[in-house]
């Protein structure tokens, strides 16, 4: 009888164990679950501020394009005859023969 009255007490103070165990641990569940509410705020927050700045510098350009549309338009064609150059100039660098046939003979014969 003795036995059964210890088996008792021992797991009345097993499930008092296990009650406060799981108690904390709804508690640090608890503080995680601010902790991260908290962070993605911040990432919300900082995600909106960059949009916003995103936004505001493609005015910005937008605005200055509309304001001169000459210096933008020369600005392409510069470009254009720059890239046109580079492509001349990369194209003269290498003097294998232009046709597959024609590297594919000299392969092999």
């Amino acid at each position: 009888m003795v036995d059964r009255t210890d088996d008792i007490a021992a797991s009345a103070a097993g499930d008092d164990e296990l009650s406060r165990e799981i108690a904390n641990l709804k508690h640090e569940i608890s503080r995680l679950r601010d902790a991260f509410a908290e962070r993605r705020d911040d990432l919300v927050g900082g995600a909106q501020r960059a949009t916003q700045a995103v936004r505001d510098q493609a005015s910005a350009v937008g605005t200055a394009v509309r304001e001169n549309p000459g210096t933008v338009s020369s600005a392409f064609v510069l470009g254009g005859i720059v890239g046109v150059l580079v492509g001349l100039a990369l194209s003269q660098v290498e003097r294998s023969p232009r046709s597959w046939y024609d590297r594919f003979q000299d392969r092999w014969h």
